[in-house]
């Protein structure tokens, strides 16, 4: 792919991804890169992509809450902190909640929870839906790069590496989303 590529409608870029293709996509804020969380091959691509480590984990994105289902330990959470992670969906807000077992080593990185948010953006509903689930969620550029707001502000390194680029617009927030703990309600990323 090159920097002057074509956006794909959802169908093509949920089949792309289905087939283990790294896919740039907007979000609320920035343009995203992400993949199919439970293909090892296409994440440890998209990590060598943004030449970012495994050790940090990765943020994994839905249009429901039911596309998380057996990936988070609802129970580890006291109820009142489920309450509020729930309340906030679906919307711009991340939160890191303790994982289960089927939650992959090369998602979560060194950490015992998933970074996981339910987005009301419509290109990640719809792609989420047409793919059938949850996704990788990471922004599009070089670990420690700004992330791009605008499409033709994305990296031409990252764009020629990834399989393609969904269509849409990013929502308009004017940065990437907050992530809190959940058990805590500690701000990691303001």
């Amino acid at each position: 792919m090159t920097s002057d590529c074509t956006s794909l409608p959802i169908a093509d870029a949920a089949s792309l991804l289905r087939r283990g293709g790294v896919l740039i996509y907007p979000t609320e804020a920035v343009w995203g890169i992400g993949c199919d969380p439970f293909d090892r091959t296409a994440v440890l691509r998209l990590l060598d992509i943004k030449q970012r480590p495994v050790e940090k984990g990765m943020i994994l994105i839905a249009g429901e809450l039911a596309q998380f289902d057996g990936l988070l330990d609802w129970n580890a959470l006291p109820d009142e902190r489920r309450q509020a992670v729930l309340a906030s969906w679906p919307g711009p807000h991340t939160w890191i909640v303790p994982a289960s077992a089927r939650v992959p080593a090369w998602i979560r990185g060194e950490h015992a929870g998933v970074a996981v948010r339910v987005s009301a953006h419509p290109t990640v509903v719809a792609l989420c839906a047409a793919f059938g689930g949850a996704l990788v969620s990471t922004s599009a550029n070089l670990a420690g790069a700004p992330p791009a707001h605008a499409r033709a502000a994305l990296d031409p390194a990252v764009l020629a590496r990834a399989d393609g680029l969904s269509i849409g617009e990013t929502g308009g927030l004017a940065a990437p989303t907050a992530i809190r703990d959940a058990l805590s309600d500690a701000v990691l990323r303001a």
